[in-house]
């Protein structure tokens, strides 16, 4: 490809709202353009590398037997109307209506409408195991687009869903998935951890995330330095062994005025007493306006998508402090677990159900309770104890192997197991083999597509620019002449370029009139693998090879060029 019929219209100062790494270097490159915002073209340089990760995906999805398909991007509101996912899923779902007013979405997701596809042809458990797929634009309308491809409104993705008649198949087909999208990865050429993720949205009842570590990231990986345990903050768990002190001296339950005491720190200050041997209390709110109080130890906050999961809910937020005090004749900071309203109900942190003695609000603003045991003030109860804190840095990591760290992840893929989710609300069912009609039980695994030029530009862009793994770069080898009209240097450019080629690598060639100090910065900043410059010893056959990922830089014949192009690129 000569670099004058390219598309790529390259930028020399970075855009003021290109806030990441990522989105400044694919914007100055050349590689993608804002239509509007979180909506992006993709130029022909981002094209190529979108179309080799899809090659990618498609070779692994066929190495488990995965069926690649397409439905449409609008989709009949009814079929999220059944499975409950239009009312709940929130503003980021894109409602319209047709000429004829019936309701409408854009796709940021296909669970319903695979099972819907799946349940009306699918009828016998004998026509099961079955795997499909597809690489799609979704849409999502994000309040807040920004930091380029990591969170827009229009974005690329491999979805696939997993269907089978029963646990032990889904399992089986889970850990195919995981073990593809770990090749995926790995031919993508990402760091990545494989984590314990949230389901969210999508439901089901495990999931795990794959996540590039990346300082752009928007999602906080806990990991422990000493095993592989690793999951995202709202499901990361720290060790903790539960102590009986049941037995311990009791001491006398007191009220006392506490007027300058809203805060933990001010508490333990006031008491002259640690942060672990207090407790904080909060109140949540479920969709249908249920509370719920929630009790830690002052040192470690609430975790609410960890209290979310408890309740079961489709999602909880904090209650709004005027109604808490309504119902609970308190402020927050003056908040307890003694004398509950009977419809709010009470979950206590593992840490804090170990505590004695401790303090905690009276629900009475201005004063708190000393010397709370539970058995005796509360009556505590096995099932309102639980894991409800948010994992510290520091922390021994729940399998008791290292100490937990944190670092910044972006999240490039993520599969789940729904189980009957869709398939009951949406009636998918089929015959078992002893004639019984039952739910057809579903997975659902996801890869960003369009999110890995961003992953894959945070991880390895370097000072210069951009820096693209041989699997996915747009062009295997850039060719630059620095003067065409020396008859020498046109000739063996034009050598290699057929040579290249015929040894079955693709080739960008810059025939453009410009300074060699030009054709050097564009070439390391839009990253391609392997750069052949052809210079003043083009007479002689000798050419200078830089490889981009390395830095290093060597001349030798360009007889040998070609020869040696599978050991730079080594795809």
């Amino acid at each position: 490809m000569k670099q004058t019929q390219l598309f790529m219209p390259t930028l020399r100062e970075v855009p003021a709202d290109a806030e990441v790494k990522s989105h400044q270097l694919l914007l100055k490159a050349g590689y993608i353009r804002p239509v509007s915002a979180g909506a992006f073209a993709y130029l022909p340089l981002a094209k190529r590398v979108l179309n080799k990760v899809e090659s990618i995906v498609r070779e692994e999805m066929a190495a488990v037997n995965a069926n690649e398909m397409l439905v449409p991007e609008i989709l009949p509101a009814e079929l999220w109307q059944r499975s409950g996912r239009y009312a709940t899923y929130g503003q980021d779902l894109y409602k319209f209506k047709n000429r004829q007013d019936r309701d409408f979405i854009l796709g940021p997701t296909h669970e319903e409408t695979f099972t819907e596809l799946i349940g009306n042809d699918i009828k016998s458990y004998k026509k099961l195991p079955l795997l499909v797929y597809q690489i799609q634009s979704k849409f999502r309308d994000e309040g807040r687009p920004r930091f380029g491809l990591l969170r827009t409104r229009e974005f690329i993705m491999k979805d696939a869903y997993s269907f089978t008649s029963d646990y032990e198949g889904l399992d089986r087909i889970f850990n195919q998935m995981e073990a593809a999208y770990r090749r995926i990865f790995d031919r993508v050429g990402l760091d990545y951890r494989v984590i314990v993720g949230d389901a969210g949205a999508m439901g089901g009842s495990d999931s795990k995330e794959f996540s590039a570590p990346a300082a752009a990231g928007e999602d906080t990986i806990v990991y422990s330095e000493s095993s592989d345990y690793a999951a995202n903050l709202e499901m990361a768990q720290d060790f903790y062994e539960r102590v009986d002190r049941s037995a311990e001296p009791k001491q006398e339950l007191k009220k006392i005025d506490t007027p300058n005491a809203k805060t933990i720190d001010e508490l333990s200050q006031l008491l002259n007493q640690p942060a672990d041997e207090l407790v904080k209390t909060i109140i949540v709110q479920g969709p249908e306006g249920e509370l719920a109080a929630v009790v830690t130890t002052g040192d470690f906050e609430v975790n609410l998508v960890k209290v979310q999961n408890f309740l079961g809910f489709p999602e909880v937020e904090l209650a709004d402090e005027a109604m808490v005090k309504e119902k609970l004749g308190a402020s927050f900071g003056s908040l307890g677990p003694i004398g509950l309203p009977d419809d709010v109900r009470l979950l206590v942190d593992e840490r804090a159900a170990d505590l004695v003695n401790f303090a905690a609000g009276a629900n009475e603003d201005g004063k708190h309770y000393i010397n709370i045991n539970w058995d005796r003030d509360v009556a505590l109860t096995a099932e309102q104890v639980g894991d409800f804190r948010t994992a510290k840095e520091g922390e021994l990591a729940v399998d008791g192997k290292g100490k937990l760290a944190f670092t910044k992840g972006i999240e490039i893929g993520h599969i789940f197991k729904l189980g009957t989710k869709y398939s009951e609300s949406l009636g998918a069912k089929v015959l078992d083999q002893n004639g019984r009609s039952v739910d057809i039980i579903m997975g659902s695994y996801g890869i960003g597509i369009s999110r890995l030029l961003a992953a894959v530009s945070e991880q390895k862009a370097d000072d210069r620019g951009l820096v693209w793994p041989a699997s996915i770069a747009p062009y295997d080898v850039h060719i630059v002449p620095i003067n065409l009209k020396d008859d020498d240097q046109a000739a063996l450019a034009a050598d290699l370029d057929k040579q290249v080629q015929a040894a079955g690598y693709d080739d960008l060639i810059d025939d453009r009139k410009e300074r060699a100090g030009v054709k050097f910065a564009d070439a390391d900043l839009i990253g391609l693998p392997v750069r052949i410059t052809v210079g003043k010893k083009a007479s002689e056959g000798i050419v200078e090879v830089n490889l981009r990922e390395s830095g290093e830089s060597f001349e030798m014949p360009a007889a040998d060029v070609v020869e040696r192009l599978g050991e730079w690129l080594q795809k």
